[in-house]
């Protein structure tokens, strides 16, 4: 079928949107209307050749859709609405066995090499070149095909901008506050990074009974909705941030999550935990950079500095909880939406993104 889709054919952008032509699902795949697409730092930081991905590609890993079409064994039926989450889980190696799908072998592979999960590719473009998926999802494009292993059914009334967060913002930020850090009630809470992952992650630690959720970010505006949405301080980011946590929290944060994928702002949260306490990893920094950390705090203070990818979550078990909690009020992830796109405004969005003015934005079709 011919579809219209957001393609990146070369570091810097950018994005073009064509015409192309989708092949329908192999064995264990859908063929998904795309209803909402969000703009994340991980599609920006391909953009901006921060993370290498091969090219071209049909950008977009953040969706929510309803699926039109089936292949064999796909285990899914027409009219099912799906939130598309970005680790296809094979279920089947031995971090799926394990009962962490976000690390599953195949589907990193899958997801290094432009692939679905079976290894192909299903776009084409007029001159029979065959664009790459992007983390399985692609959903910058009207219909998009993907790995069933992909995709988690969500309530039919959900509404898809809404849904689409479901599959990034909310499974890596609420994920990293519920499960990476592990938040117990009377827990003082920063946030690095008010992005909607780190917003999401202050979501999750109020719901969970933080006692302090410090937000912690450049940009004022993002800091006034932080605490809006629950934060009890706000702390400018820069140079003064780890002294304003500490102080705030009387010596340092139980848990603090970091969001924001720069390696200065990774080492001041470590700076703002407090002894005993854990430091959670979620932003991506660029592959070439290391961490330079006290070292000999790590053993004194017993301090834990993890990494959390995914939000160390199970898609088919987390989302349906995170929807209820949001269906109940505790999670209300539509405060993150900032904008609603068409396609055609996608470039536009990247660099609002870019410049720290929006949240979350989607591409609504």
């Amino acid at each position: 079928m011919k579809v219209r889709g957001a393609v990146l054919a070369s570091v810097g952008g950018p994005l073009e949107v064509l015409d192309l032509e989708l092949d329908p699902p192999g064995p264990g795949e859908l063929l998904v209307r795309v209803g909402a697409t969000g703009l994340c730092h991980s599609d920006l930081s391909v953009i901006d050749g921060s993370r290498l991905r091969p090219l071209p590609v049909v950008l977009g890993h953040e969706a929510a859709g309803e699926v039109v079409a089936t292949g064999a064994g796909a285990e899914f039926s027409v009219g099912d609405h799906v939130a598309l989450s970005f680790v296809p889980a094979c279920g089947s190696c031995r971090g799926c066995v394990g009962g962490r799908p976000a690390l599953c072998e195949p589907g990193a592979a899958a997801n290094r090499d432009g692939t679905l999960l079976g290894g192909g590719r299903r776009w084409r473009l007029p001159d029979g070149t065959r664009p790459h998926h992007h983390l399985g999802v692609s959903g910058f494009a009207e219909h998009t095909v993907v790995s069933a292993k992909s995709a988690t059914r969500i309530p039919a009334d959900l509404p898809f901008d809404v849904a689409a967060l479901f599959g990034c913002a909310v499974l890596t930020g609420a994920g990293a506050a519920f499960y990476s850090a592990a938040v117990v009630p009377g827990d003082r809470v920063a946030v690095f990074g008010l992005g909607g992952v780190g917003l999401a992650a202050l979501l999750a630690a109020r719901a969970a009974g933080a006692s302090q959720v410090v937000a912690v970010d450049v940009v004022e505006h993002k800091r006034a909705l932080a605490r809006r949405l629950g934060a009890t301080h706000d702390v400018a980011g820069g140079p003064d941030a780890v002294a304003a946590v500490r102080e705030l929290t009387g010596g340092g944060a139980d848990k603090v999550i970091d969001t924001t994928g720069v390696v200065a702002v990774l080492e001041q949260a470590y700076l703002a935990t407090a002894a005993g306490g854990t430091t959670v990893a979620v932003g991506l920094p660029h592959p070439a950079r290391t961490v330079a950390l006290p070292a000999l705090g790590l053993v004194t203070e017993e301090r834990t500095l993890k990494g959390s990818y995914l939000g160390s979550c199970v898609p088919r078990r987390d989302v349906p909880r995170f929807v209820e909690l949001y269906r109940a009020g505790q999670l209300p992830v539509h405060e993150l939406l900032s904008g609603r796109l068409g396609i055609s405004d996608v470039n536009d969005g990247f660099t609002r993104l870019a410049a720290g003015g929006a949240v979350r934005q989607v591409v609504v079709w």
